[in-house]
């Protein structure tokens, strides 16, 4: 369904391993991973979902506004999430020393198209 979006984004950003799109309760709608990606981003997309829901209430409880976006990064690891709907989210893992501009970019330009589908 968003096969062709998904490894756009990865194929197109400067340090792109593996995408997805799923709901906050943890499953995956669609997903594209590069061959040489050592990390699994269906996995990381579960984990990712929990956070995604504390941070929902944390924005909520101070008021601060619906979240659009939540950036991770680690030693191994950056990952870009973007909120599609308020039950959808799209993720982009990267690797140390990527383009996260580029990447949150195309994020947020691809973000409608998929918004669009889910509706």
């Amino acid at each position: 369904m968003f096969q062709d979006v998904l490894k756009d984004v990865v194929d197109s950003s400067d340090g792109g391993v593996a995408s997805l799109v799923m709901d906050l309760d943890g499953i995956a709608l669609d997903h594209y991973t590069r061959d040489d990606a050592k990390f699994d981003i269906q996995m990381i997309g579960i984990e990712l979902s929990v956070v995604i829901k504390g941070v929902q209430q944390a924005a909520s409880m101070l008021e601060a506004g619906s979240t659009h976006e939540v950036s991770i990064v680690s030693d191994e690891l950056t990952t870009l999430v973007r909120m599609v709907t308020d039950q959808y989210f799209v993720a982009l893992s990267l690797v140390p020393g990527a383009n996260i501009g580029k990447a949150r970019y195309l994020l947020r330009t691809r973000v409608p198209q998929m918004a669009s589908e889910l509706s």
